[in-house]
C-alpha cells in the first residue's frame, strides 16, 4: 500500500480510530466484499496458508479503498486489514484477547459488550463483534472441532477447548440479551509452590505444611468462591506426590494439568438430545475405584459424588483431593454435608458427620481478593468428632498489615498450633528411618 492512496488520519489515536464508526463501517463492508471473492476461489481459498490470506486480505481491502474512496490512510487500513485477516483465519475480535498471555477470562454479554479479567479485575476491551450473529458465527468456529451443538434446541453449551481452557454459551432463548460466552483460559505451564509463594498466594512455611501433607497421604479439600485460584492451588499442590504413585483426575470439564508422570484424566460427558449417554462424576469417580488409583484427584465436588469421595477416602485412598465452593473451612463441612444429604445418604446426621471428619485431614481456604490477588486465606486440620460436631483447628490465618504507605503487606498468623493428624506422624517416622539407613 501506498501513503498517497490514503489520506492522512484524521480519527486521532489507533485505539480511537477501532471505536470509530468508519472502522467498523469498513470492517463490515469489507468483510462482505471478501466473502464474495471467497466464494470465487472455492476450494482454494482453503489451502491457503495464514499469510497468503494476509496477504490477499491487504490487496483486496486496498482495491476496495481505492475503488469507493474510502477516507483512511496506511495506518488504519492496516488496522482494518489486521482485523480482517483474524475473522478469516482465527476468532475474529477475539483472537487478540485468546493469544495474550495476561487474560485469563473473556466475558461476553451480547454483541456490544466484551470483559476481560486480567490479574482477577475485570475491565471492558473497546473491540465489538459486528452483531449477535458475528458473535455465533465465532462461537460456531470454535465448537465446531469439538463435535458440540448449539442452537435453539441445545440452547447452553459447556466445553473444554483443545489448548485446556474452558467455553460456556448461552444462547437465546435462554440469554435474554443476546449470547452470553464464557471463555476461562489456562496457564500452558502450571503454577508451582514455589511459583505460588513467589506470587504471595501463600508463605514457605505454610508450604512446607502443605507438602509434608501431601506427601504423608493426607486428604485435602481446597475451598473457596469462583474464580478463586482452587484450580491452580490443587494443580500445585499435585506436584508434591511422588512420582512413583498413579493418580486419577475426575472433571466435569478436564482443566487439571499434572505435572506427573502417571496420571489418568477422566472427563464427563453430557448426554445426547434425547438424554441418553450421560456419564456423571459420580459414574467416573465410581468406576475409578476400580483403575488401581493411588490417588483420587475430584477436579470439583458439587453433587452426589461427595459420598463417594468420602468413601473412597475411608477405605483406602488416602492422599485424595478435591475443590469445592465455600466461603470458609466450616462452611466448606456443611457444604459437604448437604451435598451428601441431597445425594440421598440413609445414615444419620451424626454418622454422616463422623464419615466426613474421618475422611477430610485439611482444608485450605483460598479467596480473590477486592484488588484480584489470590490469597491463601486459612489452612484448617480437621481432628475429629467433638458433642456431635466435627472438630477443627486452625493453623494459619491471612491477616495482612497496612505499610506506612497505606498499603496492605500480605501477612500470615500462625496460631501457634502443630498439625498433630497420625499420618503426619507416621511419615515422619519414616522420613528419619530413611534417613538413618542412608547413613
Amino acid at each position: 500500500m501506498t501513503t498517497t492512496a490514503h489520506p492522512p488520519a484524521t480519527h486521532g489515536s489507533p485505539e480511537e480510530f477501532e471505536t470509530s464508526t468508519l472502522y467498523a463501517d469498513l470492517k463490515n463492508s469489507a468483510y462482505e466484499h471478501l466473502l464474495s471473492r471467497i466464494e470465487e476461489l472455492g476450494a482454494e481459498f482453503g489451502r491457503w496458508s495464514r499469510a497468503a490470506i494476509a496477504q490477499f486480505v491487504m490487496m483486496e481491502l486496498d482495491s476496495y479503498i481505492r475503488l469507493h474512496s474510502v477516507p483512511v490512510n496506511e495506518q488504519e487500513a492496516k488496522q482494518v486489514a489486521s482485523a480482517l485477516t483474524r475473522e478469516l483465519t482465527g476468532l475474529g475480535p477475539l483472537q487478540t484477547l485468546i493469544d495474550d498471555y495476561n487474560v485469563e477470562d473473556i466475558l461476553i454479554n451480547g454483541y456490544q459488550e466484551i470483559y476481560v479479567s486480567r490479574g482477577g479485575l475485570l475491565q471492558r476491551e473497546a473491540s465489538q463483534f459486528k452483531d449477535d450473529e458475528h458473535v455465533l458465527r465465532i462461537v460456531r468456529r470454535i465448537l465446531a472441532p469439538l463435535g458440540r451443538r448449539l442452537d435453539e434446541s441445545s440452547p447452553m453449551v459447556d466445553a473444554r477447548l483443545p489448548d485446556g481452557g474452558r467455553i460456556n454459551v448461552i444462547i437465546a432463548p435462554l440469554s435474554i440479551d443476546g449470547p452470553s460466552v464464557s471463555i476461562r483460559k489456562f496457564r500452558k505451564d502450571p503454577l508451582t509452590p514455589k511459583d505460588l509463594v513467589k506470587l504471595g498466594t501463600f508463605n514457605e512455611d505454610i508450604c512446607r505444611i502443605l507438602e509434608m501433607a501431601v506427601q504423608a497421604r493426607c486428604n485435602v479439600l481446597v475451598s473457596g468462591g469462583t474464580s478463586s485460584g482452587k484450580t491452580s492451588l490443587l494443580n500445585a499442590l499435585a506436584s508434591f506426590i511422588p512420582s512413583r504413585e498413579r493418580i486419577v483426575t475426575i472433571e466435569d470439564t478436564a482443566e487439571l494439568s499434572l505435572n506427573h508422570n502417571h496420571v489418568v484424566r477422566l472427563e464427563s460427558r453430557p448426554g445426547s438430545f434425547d438424554g441418553s449417554g450421560h456419564v456423571s462424576i459420580r459414574d467416573l469417580l465410581v468406576n475409578s475405584l476400580r483403575m488401581r488409583p493411588d490417588r483420587i484427584i475430584v477436579g470439583e465436588v458439587r453433587s452426589g459424588e461427595v459420598l463417594d469421595l468420602l468413601q473412597a477416602m475411608n477405605t483406602g485412598h488416602d492422599g485424595s483431593m478435591g475443590t469445592i465452593h465455600a466461603s470458609s473451612a466450616r462452611e466448606c463441612l456443611y457444604r459437604a454435608e448437604m451435598l451428601a444429604g441431597f445425594a440421598g445418604f440413609q445414615g444419620s446426621e451424626v454418622s454422616l458427620r463422623r464419615q466426613i471428619a474421618n475422611a477430610v485431614d485439611f482444608i485450605v481456604q483460598i479467596g480473590r481478593l477486592s484488588n484480584g490477588r489470590r490469597r491463601l486465606l486459612s489452612l484448617t486440620e480437621v481432628t475429629g468428632m467433638t458433642d456431635n460436631m466435627i472438630s477443627m483447628q486452625e493453623l494459619y490465618r491471612y491477616e495482612p498489615t497496612i505499610g506506612s504507605d497505606g498499603q496492605e503487606i500480605d501477612n500470615w498468623v500462625s496460631m501457634g498450633i502443630s498439625p498433630h493428624s497420625p499420618k503426619l506422624l507416621n511419615w515422619w517416622r519414616s522420613q528419619q528411618a530413611m534417613q538413618g539407613a542412608a547413613r
